[in-house]
Formats: C-alpha cells, sequence, structure tokens
C-alpha cells in the first residue's frame, strides 16, 4: 500500500467522524428546542455513546468505532448514528457482501480489507415527521479501492412538497460534479430500495451509489463528501416542519405498519447489514437502524 494511500484512508475516517459530530448536534438541537407540538413536555433526549469493537482473533483483524442512539426523545423516537473504521480478512461470505460487483479484483490470492464509514438511520416520534436513512463509506482492498453511500426518504404520510425539498437539496449538493450524477444516483436509489416481495419501494427515494471508483480518489471523496453535507439541509427542515402537527391513532397506525417494511428490507436485502454481520462487527450496531416498535397487518 502507497503512503499517499494511508493518507487517503485517514482523511476519510477523520472526515466520517466530523460528519457524525455535526449530525449528534444538530439533532440534540432539534431535541433541545421547545416547540416541540405534542411531545413538548416530555425531557429532550440525549445520545447514548458506546465504543464499539470488531471480533478479531489477533491485532491485524480488528478496529471498531463509536454506536450513538437516542431513544424515547420527544422528537426522534429513535435514531442512531455510527461511525466506525475496520480492517482485517475476508471470508468467502463476507466478500459477496463486500461489493456489488462480481468479484472484487485480487481478493481470493489477498483477502485483506479496510473499511471506514458513518451510517444513520432515524425514526421519528411524530409519524407526519418522515424516517431517514444516510451512509456514506469507504472501502479498500490491496486491489482495488471505492466509495459508496446515500440517503433516502420514508415517509409514512406522505407529503409532495417535503418529497421535493429532500431531492432538490441531493440535487444541488450532487450538480457541481456534473449535471449527470443526480438523475444516475436517483434512479439506482430507486431500484436498490425495492422491496421484491412488496413490490414496492420501502420510501420515496434519495440517492444511492456504490462500488465508486473513477480512479480519480480525490474527486470521488468529495462526491462522497457532498452525499454527506446535503443530509442536514435536505432532512432537519422537515423535522422542523412537521414534528408540530397533531396525529391521530390511525396515524400513528400507520407509522407503525410502514416501520414493517424499514425492518423487512434491512433484514433481508441491505447489503450494509449482510457485510457487518457477516464480518463480525457489533451486531447491535449493524442492528441499530431497526425501529423501536413496528407492526405487521
Amino acid at each position: 500500500m502507497t503512503k499517499q494511500m494511508e493518507t487517503e484512508k485517514t482523511i476519510a475516517s477523520e472526515w466520517f467522524r466530523q460528519l457524525r459530530d455535526e449530525i449528534v448536534a444538530a439533532f440534540e438541537a432539534l431535541e433541545d428546542s421547545h416547540d416541540a407540538g405534542p411531545f413538548s413536555d416530555m425531557p429532550a433526549g440525549r445520545f447514548d455513546v458506546t465504543e464499539t469493537r470488531r471480533a478479531s482473533e489477533d491485532s491485524s483483524d480488528a478496529g471498531g468505532g463509536l454506536m450513538s442512539v437516542l431513544r424515547g426523545g420527544r422528537v426522534f423516537e429513535k435514531v442512531g448514528v455510527n461511525v466506525s473504521t475496520v480492517y482485517g480478512f475476508l471470508g468467502e461470505r463476507a466478500q459477496s457482501a463486500m461489493a456489488a460487483r462480481k468479484g472484487i479484483p485480487g481478493m481470493k490470492q489477498d483477502p485483506r480489507f479496510w473499511a471506514s464509514g458513518i451510517s444513520l438511520v432515524a425514526h421519528m416520534r411524530n409519524p407526519h415527521v418522515p424516517a431517514v436513512h444516510m451512509n456514506t463509506r469507504m472501502f479498500w482492498t490491496p486491489h482495488a479501492w471505492w466509495f459508496g453511500g446515500g440517503s433516502d426518504l420514508n415517509p409514512c404520510i406522505e407529503y409532495q412538497e417535503d418529497i421535493e425539498h429532500f431531492h432538490g437539496q441531493q440535487k444541488a449538493h450532487l450538480d457541481p460534479h456534473g449535471p449527470g450524477h443526480y438523475p444516475r444516483l436517483k434512479d439506482w436509489a430507486d431500484e436498490y430500495f425495492y422491496i421484491p416481495h412488496r413490490k414496492r419501494a420501502r420510501g420515496v427515494g434519495g440517492i444511492f451509489m456504490d462500488d465508486y471508483c473513477t480512479g480519480d480518489w480525490s474527486a470521488d471523496f468529495a462526491l462522497t463528501q457532498d452525499i454527506g453535507r446535503a443530509f442536514l439541509p435536505a432532512f432537519v427542515p422537515l423535522v422542523k416542519k412537521r414534528r408540530t402537527q397533531g396525529f391521530t391513532e390511525a396515524d400513528k397506525n400507520t407509522q407503525l405498519v410502514h416501520r414493517g417494511l424499514y425492518a423487512e428490507y434491512n433484514l433481508v436485502y441491505d447489503r450494509g447489514t449482510k457485510f457487518g454481520l457477516e464480518t463480525g462487527h457489533d451486531p447491535d450496531a449493524v442492528l441499530m437502524s431497526l425501529p423501536p416498535l413496528a407492526k405487521w397487518v
């Protein structure tokens, strides 16, 4: 591995941690607001932060990160913001979970890997506020490196203006990298977040990319950063607008049933879940994305 790549990996992992810190601070500020609608009398929630470790037999196969989870807040019913950097050797099942492409160059001969990223899932108290997911990440092997990530909105009660705002922020952050990025990553998200056995998407889409490598590390990392930077301006205004709305028992029931879609997708199809479990990462951190309550009809 070149010294330049070592430096680039450090830059990436430090930036994912910085993004995590910005999001945690923004979410706690939302909890601190006295304008939380039906839940204003509840105490503001705070993140519980736990160090996570990847299971390993020696120091060459390890790594970890931070699991930050806020439960029972007055805005967020459950939100997790995880960041990690892990490394070691990949078995065959982990290799298949790691990349969408058919085969990773040279992996059979040299199964070393390094991965770093941030992953976020928020399930909201008020059913008018949409659930949301975001992640950005970098993978490295001795013969290849690539980026991935995106964010998607998962409202149980849809508002067209909210959908347009969310997608508009994604487009605004991607357009400086070229006008073709947003439509391509939007289509990718529509395909990736589709639930075949339900014959529907789990939400209203967003942007997504994986195995992204043009050969220009700086340009690819800049694109990945703007995917992450788009998240707060895309999501926070929706929270502020919808958190004060009143709702009915029927609305809450709609939310719980919709969460069932989220649970089904993440347990059956999500590659990040499969990769985390196959590579020995802390299962509580991997399954952080699951909602606190859900129901099926």
